[in-house]
């Protein structure tokens, strides 16, 4: 396990402000040293709960041809047809996964492939699960055609507390399975476009790991 880049300058100007923040208290304010204990804790409470936002597990990258592994860690939320219309324009096998503000925000290439589209779209902050933030929320639209020239499309979604979508790719990167493409801080929503044909491996509330839970089998 190891601390995300995107946490690391956030954390440490974090851990520089409460240390400050609490010294000032406890010096300056000696009458008042049990609300002083009580600041300690609770910024160490604080800090630990972003600091988990950053975690960053380390596991072998799968490697299984024609195996779509979860993009996030989350739960399933959705498992439905739907027609994407934005680049794919063909109905498709959706797949959603709710990542809540508890989970590793890492977000992972479900399959080994190149980026043939990507496209970030500024957008509203609507709550992650409502039926209209996989089109009108902040996100981006990443298209990844691997070996056999299968399309899948991910699509990372901003919610109610997200409000920052990281990516590392552009069209024409390669990603390996498993690999990090992006990161979504403090959680939000990831869906999968699959084509009608693939296998649903997975189900409904089913509670996901990034780059290790099978989603579906393509034929």
């Amino acid at each position: 396990m190891t601390i995300h880049r995107e946490g690391r300058v956030l954390l440490f100007w974090m851990m520089i402000i409460l240390v400050a923040l609490n010294y000032l208290i406890y010096y300056y304010f000696p009458e008042a040293r049990l609300w002083s204990n009580v600041a300690i804790i609770a910024s160490v409470v604080f800090y630990l709960i972003i600091l988990q936002f950053f975690r960053n597990p380390i596991f072998p990258l799968p490697n299984e041809d024609g195996i779509v592994f979860a993009p996030a860690d989350g739960k399933v939320v959705v498992i439905e047809e739907a027609f994407e219309e934005e680049y794919l324009k063909e109905k498709t096998k959706q797949v959603s996964i709710f990542m809540s503000p508890i989970n590793v925000h890492v977000n992972r290439s479900p399959v080994k492939g190149e980026v043939e589209y990507f496209k970030y779209h500024p957008g509203k902050y609507l709550v992650a699960w409502h039926p209209k933030a996989s089109t009108e929320n902040e996100r981006t639209s990443m298209v990844l055609k691997d070996a056999k020239g299968t399309k899948i499309m991910v699509r990372q979604i901003a919610g109610a507390l997200a409000r920052r979508i990281k990516w590392y790719v552009k069209e024409g990167s390669q990603l390996e399975q498993g690999g990090e493409f992006g990161f979504i801080k403090f959680g939000s929503r990831v869906d999968l476009f699959l084509p009608l044909d693939a296998e649903i491996l997975c189900h409904l509330d089913q509670v996901t790991k990034g780059g290790r839970t099978p989603i579906a089998r393509l034929k």
